[in-house]
Protein backbone atom coordinates (compact mmCIF):
# COMPACT_ATOMS: atom_id res chain seq x y z
CA UNK A 1 0.00 0.00 0.00
CA UNK A 2 1.36 3.40 -1.00
CA UNK A 3 1.11 5.72 2.06
CA UNK A 4 1.68 9.47 1.55
CA UNK A 5 4.06 11.43 3.70
CA UNK A 6 1.18 13.12 5.52
CA UNK A 7 -2.14 11.34 5.80
CA UNK A 8 -5.13 11.22 8.16
CA UNK A 9 -4.86 8.56 10.83
CA UNK A 10 -8.10 6.91 9.72
CA UNK A 11 -6.46 5.93 6.41
CA UNK A 12 -3.90 3.91 8.34
CA UNK A 13 -6.51 2.48 10.73
CA UNK A 14 -8.65 1.39 7.79
CA UNK A 15 -6.13 -1.37 7.19
CA UNK A 16 -6.19 -2.52 10.83
CA UNK A 17 -8.81 -5.20 11.63
CA UNK A 18 -11.18 -4.23 14.42
CA UNK A 19 -10.33 -0.51 14.32
CA UNK A 20 -12.99 1.45 16.23
CA UNK A 21 -15.22 3.94 14.45
CA UNK A 22 -16.09 7.34 15.97
CA UNK A 23 -18.95 7.26 18.48
CA UNK A 24 -22.28 8.87 17.66
CA UNK A 25 -22.92 12.44 18.83
CA UNK A 26 -24.47 12.72 22.31
CA UNK A 27 -27.94 14.05 23.02
CA UNK A 28 -28.29 17.88 23.16
CA UNK A 29 -28.57 19.80 26.40
CA UNK A 30 -31.98 20.03 28.13
CA UNK A 31 -34.44 22.69 27.00
CA UNK A 32 -33.82 24.59 30.27
CA UNK A 33 -30.34 25.50 29.01
CA UNK A 34 -30.13 28.35 26.45
CA UNK A 35 -29.18 27.26 22.94
CA UNK A 36 -26.03 29.42 22.92
CA UNK A 37 -24.57 27.79 26.07
CA UNK A 38 -23.06 24.79 24.31
CA UNK A 39 -21.22 26.65 21.51
CA UNK A 40 -19.94 29.19 24.04
CA UNK A 41 -18.66 26.40 26.30
CA UNK A 42 -17.00 24.67 23.35
CA UNK A 43 -15.35 27.92 22.25
CA UNK A 44 -14.05 28.56 25.78
CA UNK A 45 -12.47 25.12 26.06
CA UNK A 46 -11.15 25.21 22.48
CA UNK A 47 -9.35 28.46 23.21
CA UNK A 48 -7.72 26.99 26.33
CA UNK A 49 -6.71 23.84 24.45
CA UNK A 50 -5.36 25.83 21.52
CA UNK A 51 -2.98 27.71 23.81
CA UNK A 52 -1.29 24.37 24.60
CA UNK A 53 -1.45 22.90 21.10
CA UNK A 54 1.33 22.77 18.49
CA UNK A 55 1.24 25.39 15.74
CA UNK A 56 -1.41 24.70 13.13
CA UNK A 57 -3.27 22.13 15.25
CA UNK A 58 -6.98 21.56 14.72
CA UNK A 59 -8.95 21.53 17.99
CA UNK A 60 -12.28 19.73 18.33
CA UNK A 61 -14.46 19.85 21.44
CA UNK A 62 -16.98 17.01 21.57
CA UNK A 63 -19.75 17.41 24.18
CA UNK A 64 -20.98 14.58 26.34
CA UNK A 65 -24.37 14.56 28.00
CA UNK A 66 -25.69 15.70 31.35
CA UNK A 67 -27.26 13.21 33.71
CA UNK A 68 -30.81 12.74 32.30
CA UNK A 69 -32.18 12.63 35.85
CA UNK A 70 -31.32 16.31 36.38
CA UNK A 71 -34.32 18.62 36.63
CA UNK A 72 -33.11 22.14 35.83
CA UNK A 73 -35.11 25.32 36.14
CA UNK A 74 -35.31 27.30 32.92
CA UNK A 75 -32.42 29.76 32.68
CA UNK A 76 -32.14 32.79 30.40
CA UNK A 77 -28.34 33.01 30.55
CA UNK A 78 -25.68 30.42 31.32
CA UNK A 79 -22.03 31.29 31.91
CA UNK A 80 -19.54 28.55 30.94
CA UNK A 81 -16.36 28.28 33.03
CA UNK A 82 -13.39 25.95 32.95
CA UNK A 83 -12.89 24.90 36.60
CA UNK A 84 -9.46 25.59 38.13
CA UNK A 85 -7.11 22.65 37.82
CA UNK A 86 -9.22 20.88 35.20
CA UNK A 87 -7.21 19.98 32.06
CA UNK A 88 -8.17 21.51 28.72
CA UNK A 89 -7.13 18.36 26.80
CA UNK A 90 -8.66 14.89 26.59
CA UNK A 91 -11.58 13.95 28.84
CA UNK A 92 -12.54 17.02 30.82
CA UNK A 93 -15.58 19.02 31.95
CA UNK A 94 -16.88 22.55 31.85
CA UNK A 95 -19.08 24.27 34.43
CA UNK A 96 -22.36 25.71 33.21
CA UNK A 97 -23.60 28.31 35.71
CA UNK A 98 -27.07 29.77 35.50
CA UNK A 99 -26.67 33.51 36.06
CA UNK A 100 -30.15 34.71 35.08
CA UNK A 101 -33.15 32.62 36.12
CA UNK A 102 -35.55 31.91 38.98
CA UNK A 103 -33.11 29.34 40.43
CA UNK A 104 -29.34 29.63 40.24
CA UNK A 105 -27.79 26.27 39.41
CA UNK A 106 -24.44 24.87 38.29
CA UNK A 107 -23.92 21.66 36.35
CA UNK A 108 -20.77 20.11 34.91
CA UNK A 109 -20.89 19.02 31.28
CA UNK A 110 -18.39 16.31 30.27
CA UNK A 111 -16.35 17.06 27.17
CA UNK A 112 -13.72 15.32 25.09
CA UNK A 113 -11.10 17.66 23.65
CA UNK A 114 -9.18 16.44 20.62
CA UNK A 115 -6.08 18.20 19.31
CA UNK A 116 -5.30 17.06 15.78
CA UNK A 117 -1.79 17.63 14.46
CA UNK A 118 0.90 15.64 12.60
CA UNK A 119 2.96 13.05 14.48
CA UNK A 120 5.10 10.06 13.58
CA UNK A 121 3.20 6.77 13.18
CA UNK A 122 4.56 3.39 12.03
CA UNK A 123 3.34 2.03 8.70
CA UNK A 124 3.40 -1.53 10.10
CA UNK A 125 3.12 -3.15 13.54
CA UNK A 126 6.40 -3.16 15.53
CA UNK A 127 7.30 -5.50 18.37
CA UNK A 128 8.79 -4.73 21.77
CA UNK A 129 12.58 -4.46 21.53
CA UNK A 130 12.55 -3.35 17.89
CA UNK A 131 15.27 -0.86 16.96
CA UNK A 132 13.63 1.93 15.04
CA UNK A 133 14.48 3.50 11.71
CA UNK A 134 13.07 6.78 10.46
CA UNK A 135 11.88 5.09 7.26
CA UNK A 136 9.41 2.97 9.25
CA UNK A 137 7.31 6.07 9.99
CA UNK A 138 5.16 8.58 8.18
CA UNK A 139 3.54 11.76 9.40
CA UNK A 140 -0.17 11.42 10.06
CA UNK A 141 -2.73 13.64 11.74
CA UNK A 142 -3.37 12.17 15.20
CA UNK A 143 -5.05 13.26 18.42
CA UNK A 144 -2.31 14.72 20.64
CA UNK A 145 -4.77 14.89 23.54
CA UNK A 146 -5.58 11.16 23.56
CA UNK A 147 -2.99 10.58 26.32
CA UNK A 148 -1.30 12.68 28.98
CA UNK A 149 2.07 12.77 27.16
CA UNK A 150 2.19 14.27 23.65
CA UNK A 151 3.10 12.03 20.70
CA UNK A 152 6.55 12.12 19.12
CA UNK A 153 6.37 14.27 16.01
CA UNK A 154 9.77 13.86 14.30
CA UNK A 155 10.51 10.51 12.60
CA UNK A 156 14.22 11.38 12.38
CA UNK A 157 14.40 11.71 16.18
CA UNK A 158 13.27 8.06 16.46
CA UNK A 159 16.25 6.74 14.53
CA UNK A 160 18.08 4.15 16.64
CA UNK A 161 15.63 4.23 19.55
CA UNK A 162 14.34 0.91 20.97
CA UNK A 163 10.69 0.12 21.67
CA UNK A 164 9.73 -0.72 25.24
CA UNK A 165 6.40 -2.20 24.12
CA UNK A 166 4.73 -3.34 20.93
CA UNK A 167 2.88 -0.73 18.84
CA UNK A 168 0.26 -1.18 16.13
CA UNK A 169 0.34 0.27 12.64
CA UNK A 170 -0.88 3.86 12.76
CA UNK A 171 -0.40 4.15 16.54
CA UNK A 172 1.44 7.36 17.50
CA UNK A 173 4.47 6.82 19.72
CA UNK A 174 4.85 8.60 23.04
CA UNK A 175 7.88 8.78 25.34
CA UNK A 176 6.70 5.84 27.46
CA UNK A 177 6.75 3.59 24.38
CA UNK A 178 10.55 3.91 24.12
CA UNK A 179 13.25 2.34 26.26
CA UNK A 180 15.14 4.88 28.35
CA UNK A 181 18.62 5.69 27.03
CA UNK A 182 21.75 5.23 29.13
CA UNK A 183 23.90 8.31 28.64
CA UNK A 184 26.89 7.18 30.71
CA UNK A 185 28.07 4.48 33.12
CA UNK A 186 28.96 4.64 36.81
CA UNK A 187 32.45 6.10 37.22
CA UNK A 188 32.42 7.96 33.90
CA UNK A 189 33.71 11.51 33.77
CA UNK A 190 30.77 13.82 33.08
CA UNK A 191 30.17 17.50 32.46
CA UNK A 192 27.91 19.05 35.11
CA UNK A 193 25.93 22.11 34.07
CA UNK A 194 24.04 24.17 36.67
CA UNK A 195 21.40 26.49 35.24
CA UNK A 196 19.46 29.31 36.84
CA UNK A 197 17.80 32.56 35.91
CA UNK A 198 20.28 34.38 33.70
CA UNK A 199 23.28 32.16 34.37
CA UNK A 200 24.87 28.81 33.53
CA UNK A 201 27.89 27.23 35.26
CA UNK A 202 29.79 24.20 33.96
CA UNK A 203 32.28 21.96 35.75
CA UNK A 204 33.58 18.39 35.64
CA UNK A 205 32.58 15.47 37.86
CA UNK A 206 32.32 11.68 38.05
CA UNK A 207 29.06 9.75 37.95
CA UNK A 208 28.29 7.68 41.04
CA UNK A 209 25.72 5.59 39.12
CA UNK A 210 24.65 4.90 35.57
CA UNK A 211 23.01 7.87 33.85
CA UNK A 212 19.59 6.59 32.75
CA UNK A 213 17.28 8.96 30.92
CA UNK A 214 14.50 10.20 33.20
CA UNK A 215 16.15 9.09 36.46
CA UNK A 216 18.08 11.35 38.85
CA UNK A 217 21.77 10.62 39.31
CA UNK A 218 24.43 11.73 41.81
CA UNK A 219 27.81 12.99 40.70
CA UNK A 220 30.99 13.68 42.67
CA UNK A 221 32.57 17.08 42.05
CA UNK A 222 36.10 17.48 43.32
CA UNK A 223 37.16 15.48 46.38
CA UNK A 224 34.06 15.63 48.57
CA UNK A 225 31.13 17.52 47.04
CA UNK A 226 28.21 15.43 45.74
CA UNK A 227 25.42 16.92 43.61
CA UNK A 228 22.18 15.44 42.28
CA UNK A 229 21.10 16.11 38.72
CA UNK A 230 19.42 14.61 35.68
CA UNK A 231 21.17 12.85 32.78
CA UNK A 232 20.60 15.10 29.76
CA UNK A 233 22.86 13.66 27.05
CA UNK A 234 26.09 11.76 26.46
CA UNK A 235 28.22 12.32 29.62
CA UNK A 236 26.10 15.36 30.52
CA UNK A 237 24.30 16.07 33.82
CA UNK A 238 22.08 19.10 34.37
CA UNK A 239 21.46 20.57 37.83
CA UNK A 240 18.77 23.11 38.68
CA UNK A 241 15.27 23.90 37.41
Amino acid sequence: MNIPKLCPLWLLLAAVPGAALPAAAPAPLPAAVPADALPRAQALVAEAAGALAPAGARVQVLPGALDPRLKLATCKRVQPQLPAGVPAWGRTRVALRCTEGPVRWTVFLPLTVQVWAPAAVPTAALGAGARLEAGQFVLAEVDWAAAAAPPLADPEALQGRVLARAVAAGQPLRAADLQARQWFAAGDAVRVVARGTGFSISTEGHALAAGIEGRPVRVRIGESHVAAGRPAGPRLVEVGP
